[in-house]
This record gives C-alpha cells, structure tokens and sequence, in this order.
C-alpha cells in the first residue's frame, strides 16, 4: 500500500513503476502510464486562472489523472453526482470550470521524461462531493484526500488478502463515494488494476474475465438483484472472489441466489458519503451489520446510530438518522430512518416502520412508502418488490387482491387511516446508479412513464425447460392519452402502434438483447383498447429461438399479439 498523496513523489523500484493501474481491454495501463498522463494534465490546468474544476470525466483512468493532477497544483476537485444540464446549473456557485472527457487532450503513451513527475500533494487536500440532502436538492460534502487514504487503508486491512491480485470491475460510476473508492482509490493505493469499461451484465462480465483472470465485481443491490436473471450468470469463469454492494439492503432473495452460485453472498458495505464505510455483512451469513475495522459504533436512546471513524474529519461521535438495535455479538440491524415521519388524518405514522412491517409479509422482498402529491388529503403509496411466493399471487390472483392481503397484514399493526391506499408491484424497486433509493423515483411509480403508459404491476416466471421466462403486467391506459387525439374522433382507441412499442420497451427494461430487433412477426389486433382499460400484457421470452412473444388481454379477452424477433449483437 501507497498513501494516496505519495502517489506522484519520486519512483526508483522498477517493480512499483510497472504495477498496473488500468485494463484498457488488452492492454494494462501501469504506474508510468498513470503519471505522463497526470504530468500531462498537470500542465493543462495550470495553464488556467481557475481554482475549482467540477470533474465530469466518465473515463475512469483519465478521471483519476485528472485527479490526482489537480491535487497537485493545489486546485480543489468538485465532483457533481452526474453532468446533467439542469443539475450542473444548481451547482454553477460551486465550480468555475467543466472538465469533460471532451476537453482532455488525446492520450500519448509515456516516455522517460515524463516519469520524473515529483509532485508533493497536501495531505489536507479538499475535494467536494455532492449527495441528494434529505431536501431532494444537492448537498456538499467537503472531505480531505487525509479521510479517503485512511479509507483505503481499512479497506485493505479489511479485505485486502481476500481481494489479492485480483481485478476490480465495477457497474458503478465513480462520481459517488463508493465508486470513487473501490473503483479507482483502493486499487490506486493498493497497486492492483481497475477495469476501464463499466460491467454491464453476466455476459459482459465474462468478456472482461477472459481478459482479465482473477477479478471482484464493485456493483449496487439494484444491478446484483438483476443479474441472476440474465444468461450466463452462473456460469462467470473464473468465479470472481467477491461481489461487492452498496448503496442499499440487497434483497435476501439476491444473496442466496449468490451464495447458490458462487459459494457466499455479496458483502455489502453500509455507510454513508459523510461517514464513509461503517459496517458490513453477508447475509447468508446473517442479516446483521458487522462494523469495519477501526469503526466504533453506538446507539442513542431514541435509538440513533453514533460512529466514531477515522473516515471523519474529527474525532468526535458523529450521530446520523438511521435507527439501530445490537444484538448479543454487538452487530446491529437498522430500523429504519428517524426522520421520515407523517400525520395522516390526524394520526402520526412512521413511513420507516410501515416498510418494515410491510417486509416481514412473505409475499413481500423490499417496500418503500412515499407521500403522495395531489388530492384533498395526504396519502401515502407502497412500491413493493416482490418474492417468489409474492411474483405467484400477483400472476394468479392478480393486483387488487394482492394489494388488499398486504393492507390486511399492515392492519394488524396500524391505524386504519394511516395504510397505503395506492400500490405498485415491480420487480426491483427503483434503485439509482449509486443504489440509493430516490423520493422522486419511488413517487413516479405512480404516475405514467413518458412513453404514456401507467404500470400498475410487474411480476415473472420461468419458462418450461429453462429456455427463458415470462414476464407479467397490469397496465393503466391513461385517457389523458396524447395518443388518443384523432384516433378516432368521438370513439377513442388506442394504436396498435402504440401497443407494439410498449411491449418493445418493456421487454428492453429486462431483456437488454431485444433491443437489436430484426422483425415483428404475426401481428394481430383483435380488439379496440379504450381511454382508462386495465390491460394485462405477457411477454414470453425464448431464449434459444430469440423471440419475445407478447399478448394484451382485456379482462378475459385477447386484445392484440405478436412476436418480437432480435438478434443479440444486432
């Protein structure tokens, strides 16, 4: 292990100057390669009057070279959580330039001058990140590269002989703190190579493998809960030595699915960007968080979590909002948040303890309660991702009766008055990039999606002879619908356009493969679909024939069908 602000001091070990950094596919980008490039872009920015530079460089090599170039000329790194217009315009007080991938000079393969680089860099070097703040509006959290070396460092000491030598590939960005840490600070420090693509699913996956060797997946609980799904998940050769989650409690489901394939499930770390790691576990180990080396964990009388961590930038306890209890070996398992309170018709109610309670239901794998906007009185609704058991009551009794077996459960322990009265079923919850759960993401499960259509539930099951699954779905046709003017006028109904490019979209969200269509074969409108219809749309997937066959039903009756025919690669 390196500190990270020695990373640019003098090399005289050829051994240390050779360790790799990045895999850019065949080629391995080594510490001499990290340091022309960041002695590179250490001459761009000092050639300019500007002190703070919001880092938005999807490449991870040149992300961190640009980095550590900035640390060394003593200019402040801000990094925005993603380069959307709107969201660097909030932020527009905070930065005085964009650094884009775009305004990087192209890439020069190094040479011998250039590895005299003798840069010293403060270890109190700041760096900004940025995180949604309980408001929804980006909150700064200021840190020192001091807090990400002594991450690092625990990271190591943690799993270091279980990572060895080992790859890291990642699905996940390194503009948020557990990206830029396992995806580019660790292996920086470590001497151990990153993988420069993002893992996008199994088959790529085993791409990069066959490449790469030994390797450990950096991913999120949204990415890993998908996975397993997907063709070739079982089967990634070699085995990498560990996943890696964060951002969000993996489902159980997911980590036995794991634990089946590859011997152990995931380790998911728990931590925040003010505090950085705090604990972990592996759950077909135990639901219980395990704090991480040198962490000191305590609970206040309203139940509070305190941590005290040398990731902060004091040494004092730092109180956060998630609630906790220990049990007798001094792990703890979180309650829920103490800070997401309502009073509906008068009555107060936590939205942390309705999910939790909503949790404990068989049917029931993840939940998120958010408040709704509009209507005379405050509502709440439940997005609700289901299990097996769950996925089979949804497809045989359907989403109302399943809805109202879930609000049964809730009334044992709640105020009538306080149950969710609206109800989504998916087959995730929306997790985003970094595996947080957004307000605004849950809330718009519960209007219609941009291409119009309202999806009320999702559920699968698997084929016959394990060619494939099928998936299932209750759609509300809005009758607000754009898609309605003029088609016909006094008689609305909906297109069969329309209806083919809703099942096109919604097989792409699961089956990335449909995406490289050839032919929509055997196409058959048997029925008019009116303003505010209910549909219910199957989409079976043949994996070996490569086709998606779907079909709407109106109640009993068929609506529409065809056959969706791609070729993976097209």
């Amino acid at each position: 292990m390196i500190a990270l602000h020695d990373l640019l001091l003098p090399v005289h070990d050829a051994h240390v100057l050779h360790a790799p950094v990045c895999r850019d596919r065949g080629t391995v980008l080594d510490r001499a390669a990290f340091r022309a490039r960041v002695s590179a872009l250490l001459a761009l920015v000092q050639s300019k009057p500007a002190q703070r530079y919001a880092l938005c460089i999807d490449d991870p090599f040149d992300f961190a070279c640009a980095l550590f170039a900035l640390f060394a000329c003593g200019k402040e790194p801000v990094i925005p959580a993603n380069a959307t217009p709107g969201y660097l315009a909030d932020l527009a007080d905070a930065y005085d330039v964009v650094l884009t991938d775009a305004a990087l000079p192209p890439y020069a393969q190094a040479d011998a001058a250039m590895h005299a680089l003798n840069a010293r860099i403060d270890p109190q070097a700041p760096l900004t990140l940025y995180t949604s703040g309980s408001s929804g509006r980006p909150k700064p959290i200021r840190k020192t590269l001091a807090q990400f070396n002594a991450e690092v460092h625990t990271l190591e000491k943690q799993w270091g002989p279980l990572v060895g030598n080992a790859t890291l590939l990642a699905s996940v960005p390194h503009h948020h703190i557990y990206g830029l840490l396992f995806r580019v600070m660790w292996p920086l420090a470590a001497g151990r190579a990153f993988d420069r693509e993002i893992s996008i699913e199994p088959l790529h996956l085993q791409t990069q493998l066959a490449r790469c060797g030994a390797a450990v997946i950096v991913s999120t609980p949204a990415q890993l809960s998908r996975w397993p799904a997907l063709p070739g998940f079982a089967a990634l050769t070699p085995a990498p030595r560990a996943f890696f989650s964060s951002g969000g409690p993996l489902a159980l489901e997911a980590a036995q699915d794991y634990a089946a394939a590859y011997g152990a499930a995931p380790l998911e770390i728990y931590g925040s960007t003010e505090t950085g790691g705090i604990a972990w576990r592996r759950q077909d180990q135990t639901d219980a968080w395990q704090p991480v080396t040198g962490i000191e964990v305590r609970r206040d009388e309203d139940g509070a979590l305190n941590v005290r961590s040398p990731h902060l930038d004091h040494d004092g306890w730092h109180r956060t909002d998630d609630k906790i209890a220990f049990d007798a070996q001094g792990r703890f398992r979180l309650q829920g948040r103490l800070d997401r309170v309502m009073k509906l018709d008068g009555k107060r109610v936590s939205l942390p303890e309705l999910e939790a309670r909503l949790a404990l239901h068989p049917y029931v794998a993840q939940a998120a309660i958010v408040p709704l906007e509009g209507g005379a009185r405050e509502r709440v609704g439940a997005v609700v991702a289901l299990t097996e058991a769950g996925n089979e009551a949804l497809r045989d009794e359907g989403r109302v009766l399943l809805a109202k077996a879930l609000r049964r459960h809730l009334a044992d322990y709640f105020d009538v008055v306080v149950l969710p009265r609206h109800w989504r079923f998916r087959l995730a919850l929306p997790f985003d990039e970094r595996g947080k759960l957004p307000v605004s993401a849950v809330a718009a499960a519960f209007e219609p999606r941009a291409e119009g259509v309202e999806v009320l539930a999702e559920a699968r099951s698997a084929r016959s002879g394990g060619s494939g699954e099928t998936l299932h779905y209750e759609l509300r046709v809005p009758p607000a619908l754009a898609h309605f003017a003029g088609h016909f006028p006094g008689l609305p109904i909906l297109p069969g356009v329309v209806q083919v490019d809703w099942a096109m979209r919604l097989a792409a969200e699961q089956l990335p493969c449909v995406r490289g269509l050839t032919s929509i074969d055997r196409l058959k409108f048997m029925a008019p679909v009116s303003p505010g219809a209910v549909l219910k749309l199957t989409l079976a997937h043949d994996a070996a024939r490569q086709r998606v066959q779907f079909a709407y039903r109106l109640d009993e009756r068929e609506c529409a069908s065809g056959v969706i025919v791609y070729r993976e690669g097209a």
